[in-house]
């Protein structure tokens, strides 16, 4: 899941013991040069960390070097909360924004870059469960969000007057005339004129000027539900319903207009291991020209999806590639994207604790969590794809690819049945590093065992320094070159 329906989930703790080890070979860089990435916005804060996915293109990848191919640690922040959105500022310092098990009141976390405790906290309004996950830094690193009265705030952290960190909300402005009763923000991003964009689970886009306190809105056709989040390029904003991905502009007056709109095949029904009757892909821009020309979706077609690839200019189908089939052929998450490459990791049958309320029941009722991944190409010349590898690895978090060390990034859930898909409380968890050249797992680090450790598939995110900061359904994981 990308991780923004982690407030909807209960959350199952078990403890064990169990050893597990499985030391694999160094990492081997894969030779491919991946990019461009997307264009630096101007209004988010450091490419890689200001957002779940890296950037607002939500190209899931990174500029930053992970820990690199000496001995590695790791160590587990216990903060009682799923923790789905962990960020890093200009500043070094990340944010956090969680949601603890028993109250489910979102909480915003100022972490220790030395450490990864956490310092500082503030607690948001507890509106919809589905709210408050999805934020992104601004170019002032400051957290914004939207909180349970549907207010979008810019959340600072400062040094105290007796030392010691705080975290305040800087400025706020209501979304209320646009967000209908009932309904909730999934996801924001910024714009290139710094107006924020946003989208509610019942399918209403619209933008907020913070400058003038205008607030528009569109509403996209009745019974199609925004349920990830969306996207931002210099062209537009990418928003994937559960019928349809669109590209839309403003008009003069903030008004969203839709550019294009394409539908996808949304299969019969929810996979085991989705979240919603649809696609589980937040859009993804990539592309070799300035990173940003073409968008990514994964469709839910039965029995396999497809990776479908767009146009950003025109919204014309490049290619519709089955993908995820030596696995479970489903995914939650959204695709990854440099280049003229894209990675899609499957999460079908994945062991969610809970589903949304409004999840519907799945077809198959259930299944295994086998795992998978799958690399496409976009032709040179654009006139089509090719799937370049597709193997099985059970990563049970959103992959990030470095563009500095040519490594793909993630957490593997093993079994405590060796050679076995079924899943249980006491599965172990090991952070690895994929060879994006071959799909195969050239480095694995064991983290820990139980629940404690499940990362829900939800996204890891490289700060300055090779330091990886994964959330779990109880807290944070760091890893580190010893």
């Amino acid at each position: 899941m990308p991780s923004h329906r982690l407030t909807r989930a209960a959350v199952l703790l078990a403890a064990g013991t169990l050893l597990f080890a499985n030391a694999l070979s160094p990492a081997h860089a894969d030779t491919d040069t991946f990019g461009p990435l997307p264009p630096h916005n101007p209004y988010a804060g450091p490419d890689g960390t200001s957002t779940m996915h890296g950037d607002t293109g939500s190209s899931d990848a990174t500029p930053l070097p992970g820990p690199g191919t000496g001995p590695l640690t790791s160590r587990r922040i216990a903060l009682q909360s799923a923790c789905p959105t962990i960020l890093v500022g200009s500043d070094g310092y990340p944010v956090a924004l969680c949601t603890p098990i028993l109250t489910r009141i979102p909480t915003v976390h100022l972490l220790d870059p030395a450490t990864g405790n956490s310092v500082a906290r503030l607690s948001l309004t507890k509106g919809s469960l589905l709210g408050g996950v999805y934020a992104y830094l601004d170019d002032r690193d400051r957290l914004v969000a939207v909180d349970g009265d549907n207010t979008l705030l810019r959340i600072g952290h400062r040094q105290k007057a007796g030392g010691g960190q705080e975290l305040y909300v800087d400025r706020a402005l209501s979304l209320d005339t646009a967000v209908p009763e009932g309904d909730a923000v999934t996801g924001l991003a910024p714009d290139w004129r710094g107006r924020v964009w946003f989208a509610t689970g019942g399918g209403v886009v619209g933008t907020a000027d913070e400058t003038t306190g205008a607030v528009r809105s569109l509403a996209l056709p009745a019974g199609e539900r925004v349920e990830n989040s969306i996207s931002t390029a210099p062209a537009g904003t990418a928003v994937a319903t559960t019928h349809a991905t669109y590209l839309l502009t403003a008009g003069a007056d903030g008004t969203p207009v839709v550019s294009w709109r394409r539908a996808y095949d949304r299969g019969p029904a929810r996979k085991p291991g989705q979240l919603s009757h649809g696609t589980g892909s937040t859009p993804t821009f990539l592309g070799p020209g300035d990173g940003t020309d073409y968008v990514a979706v994964v469709d839910n077609a039965s029995p396999t999806v497809n990776l479908l690839v767009h146009r950003t200019d025109t919204g014309a189908q490049v290619c519709s590639v089955p993908v995820l089939l030596s696995g479970g052929s489903g995914s939650e998450n959204s695709p990854v994207g440099a280049g003229r490459s894209v990675f899609v990791a499957s999460t079908y049958g994945y062991p969610y604790p809970a589903l949304p309320e409004n999840a519907g029941d799945s077809e198959p009722a259930s299944g295994d969590f086998t795992g998978g991944l799958s690399r496409v190409d976009v032709r040179a010349d654009g006139s089509g794809c090719d799937l370049k590898w597709d193997t099985v690895v059970r990563s049970s978090a959103v992959p990030r690819l470095s563009t500095a060390d040519g490594l793909i990034h993630t957490i593997v859930r093993g079994s405590v049945l060796p050679g076995s898909d079924a899943t249980s409380l006491l599965d172990p968890y090991s952070y690895v590093q994929i060879d994006p050249g071959t799909g195969r797992v050239a480095r694995s680090t064991y983290l820990g065992l139980s629940s404690l450790y499940d990362t829900l598939q939800m996204v890891g995110t490289i700060a300055p320094g090779g330091v990886v900061y994964q959330g779990t359904i109880t807290g944070v994981v760091r890893v580190e070159a010893r």
